[in-house]
């Protein structure tokens, strides 16, 4: 349908609250003024193409896949309705995908940046304190305005998870990629990493399954958002029940994470800390699944319209790109309900509009 003008007959759910009654697509951009002379028309209620912030494309479970598999990963998010994608660390050079109009926006945080052998083998550029530093650079400038450290892991020599990097080498790396312009986040599974990471100036904590009190209010304190990664954490019983005769500590210690994990959530976006989806895709998740994600958010608490925001009107601006708004590029899902009252309809979009294309 290049070329040809669409009448999204609506409603047009601009926000959470604000509601169009139709909207059209011309150019490949959004506009609310009808234009002129015929346009083909899509019915049902129209949201922001949704955001997977947490995902990885060119990743599987053993490390960089080729580029058929990146190509699949990314055409099953698309099809599932996220058009708009952070890429939390992969080994593959997947600038290609820039070139395809029918593929998501994606926003590269560059590769894993991990401690030597604390985290999974071939995922990350696995480097110890002293090369932080120069590697955040690197990833800086390999990413589109985001770096992954890897905060905590399993420490052998304790048999539970243990922060992975001195304090004063954070302060030194996250300010050297501040002055690159890019944003870091942090894998963080357990509570000892998260107060180091947010006074070294973290900008996103990921899982952030060991949140307490006192951490919680640290992060609103600095402005630090989370993407919990639900259906990932979901695994937690399964990592627990592999390591749990060779690591008794933390297969218990992943357990306690796992049976808190809603509460964790509804007290940080309670006390105000902002919440976006990912779900982790990648490695061992299948992608496509951004619609489960919504719905744990919903089942640790938050509302519909709250779960919604975290992935479409606040998650949007959040990385830089705009929603349903005048002369934005026309990147937007339909459904045949609204999923403001019935968020299992997100698992079924009834069309998919990317760069102003029905695809």
């Amino acid at each position: 349908m290049q070329g040809m003008a669409l009448h999204l007959s609506g409603p047009v759910l601009v926000g959470a609250e604000e509601v169009r009654d139709e909207a059209w697509v011309v150019d490949g951009r959004l506009t609310f003024d009808r234009p002129p002379g015929d346009a083909t028309r899509l019915d049902g209620w129209v949201l922001p193409g949704l955001v997977d912030a947490h995902c990885h494309i060119g990743l599987g479970p053993h490390g960089e896949v080729p580029p058929e598999v990146a190509l699949e990963q990314a055409l099953t998010d698309r099809d599932a309705g996220a058009l708009l994608l952070r890429d939390a660390g992969s080994p593959a050079d997947t600038r290609w995908i820039d070139d395809r109009d029918d593929l998501p926006v994606l926003v590269r945080a560059g590769r894993h940046i991990a401690r030597t052998r604390r985290y999974l083998k071939d995922f990350a550029d696995e480097v110890e304190p002293e090369q932080l530093v120069a590697a955040v650079r690197a990833q800086a400038v390999r990413g589109d305005g985001w770096v992954k450290l890897v905060g905590d892991w399993i420490d052998r020599s304790s048999g539970d998870l243990a922060p992975c990097w001195p304090d004063d080498v954070l302060v030194e790396a996250i300010a050297a990629a501040h002055e690159l312009g890019a944003r870091v986040t942090a894998h963080c599974f357990g509570e000892d990493c998260l107060a180091p990471l947010v006074r070294a100036g973290i900008d996103c904590v990921e899982h952030a399954t060991g949140l307490t009190d006192d951490t919680i209010a640290l992060l609103v304190e600095h402005g630090v958002a989370i993407v919990p990664t639900l259906i990932n954490i979901a695994t937690f019983p399964d990592i627990a029940a592999a390591a749990e005769d060779k690591f008794p500590l933390y297969a218990k210690h992943m357990l306690a994470l796992h049976e808190r994990r809603h509460r964790t959530i509804a007290a940080a976006y309670e006390a105000g800390i902002r919440v976006f989806t990912g779900t982790d895709a990648g490695g061992s998740l299948a992608h496509g699944r951004v619609a489960d994600e919504v719905l744990e958010l919903a089942a640790a608490g938050l509302s519909a319209k709250q779960a919604l925001a975290a992935a479409t009107w606040e998650a949007r601006p959040w990385l830089g790109r705009p929603g349903l708004v005048e002369g934005a590029q026309a990147d937007l899902v339909v459904f045949a309900a609204d999923p403001r009252a019935d968020l299992a309809v997100l698992q079924h979009p009834t069309a998919v509009v990317l760069r102003g294309v029905v695809r």
